[in-house]
């Protein structure tokens, strides 16, 4: 069975030589600035070239005489930002720094410029919290896990019953990965506090039907579409039910959304699409592995389904590499007659849009008519 919590650390003979060079003393670094350029160090005398990739970009460090490799970034806009140094081809993270963004495939550090009234930085509102639950999946025959945020003020033994976001992660991420990165737990704190939002449960399952899929990748199709399947399976069979079971969920379809990024924007469109009986509201984030005969995904969809959904929000950054086939299936889609509210905005495949695709998406939900 792969275990999806401990990925295998590989470090070639040139990354140990590397991290050995590294070890006293560590620099100051990241450095955020008052005017919220950024300065990145990393020690490492016998590099050649070191360069700093940052969410989707790439710059040359400069190195000084004792082998003190730097870089200032021009001020970014306030957010999280992963980062990792590339030292002569080898990709590590900053050990100066705790603050780490996980990921199965390619842990990166993480730096934080703050800024005011962003939805994703802690405030003095009343919080939430996020409960994690372990279960053994029969469907999927492994043991798994899947987090549950209630919001502020939430009583397990009130009458009052809570609409709920199911919200899923990307490929290489896990269950974890909205709340880690993701920041959704406090985005919906600001949220509800500001008045934007309505009062939710969001339950954040793990992804993967197929967990080789990880390893293996999703480039098969045969293996991406049986993730798909299980999936799906396991999340209206096992995860839906658990919740309704112990949490004050509300079981009517119009009080059930589902969401998802790249990976999950597909699983979304997939599970969401083909079962409209289960969820009235639907978003995808840049999806990515929908498979390119929509026809074969999506059998019976065409505009009958307009009469159940309430809204289906289909978002991508216009510098994603997964723009035009977005584009594609909001055509598709389009020829169906079937209705639904596209989104572009700046951005690339990153975090920095599904934090504010998330934000726009929740304060959408559960409206008695969707804008």
């Amino acid at each position: 069975m792969i275990n999806l919590r401990m990925p295998t650390l590989l470090l070639t003979a040139a990354a140990c030589t590397l991290l050995a060079q590294t070890a006293a003393p560590v620099p100051d670094s990241p450095v955020v600035h008052p005017d919220r350029r950024v300065t990145f160090r990393f020690r490492a005398p016998g590099a050649k070239e070191v360069l700093l990739t940052r969410e989707g970009t790439r710059v040359a460090m400069q190195r000084d005489d004792q082998g003190l490799w730097s870089v200032t970034t021009e001020p970014l806009e306030p957010d999280f930002y992963g980062y990792s140094f590339v030292a002569d081809g080898v990709s590590l993270i900053d050990p100066a720094n705790p603050l780490m963004k996980p990921n199965l495939l390619s842990t990166q550090s993480m730096v934080h410029v703050p800024g005011a009234g962003k939805l994703w930085d802690i405030a003095n509102v009343p919080h939430g919290a996020v409960h994690r639950h372990t279960y053994r999946s029969g469907v999927v025959g492994d043991d798994r896990d899947f987090y549950v945020y209630t919001p502020p003020g939430y009583d397990a033994k009130a009458k009052t019953l809570y609409p709920v976001l199911y919200l899923l992660h990307g490929f290489s991420d896990d269950a974890r990965g909205w709340t880690d990165v993701g920041r959704a737990h406090v985005i919906l704190d600001n949220l509800i506090a500001q008045g934007k939002s309505k009062p939710m449960l969001m339950v954040m399952p793990l992804g993967y039907g197929a967990p080789e899929v990880v390893t293996r990748g999703p480039r098969d199709p045969g293996l991406r579409q049986k993730n798909m399947d299980k999936f799906r399976e396991a999340l209206l069979g096992e995860v839906i039910p658990a919740v309704e079971r112990d949490y004050r969920a509300a079981k009517d379809r119009a009080q059930r959304a589902i969401a998802g990024l790249s990976m999950g924007g597909a699983e979304t469109l997939y599970t969401g699409l083909n079962n409209p009986d289960r969820f009235a509201w639907i978003g995808s984030f840049s999806a990515g592995g929908v498979g390119e005969d929509f026809n074969a995904s999506f059998p019976k969809l065409d505009a009958k389904v307009n009469d159940q959904l309430r809204l289906l929000w289909i978002a991508c950054g216009t510098e994603d590499r997964l723009i035009e086939s977005n584009r594609k299936f909001k055509e598709w889609i389009k020829s169906k007659g079937v209705h639904f509210t596209p989104v572009e905005t700046p951005g690339a495949h990153t975090w920095l849009v599904w934090r504010r695709n998330l934000a726009e998406f929740t304060a959408l939900l559960f409206a008695k008519k969707a804008s």
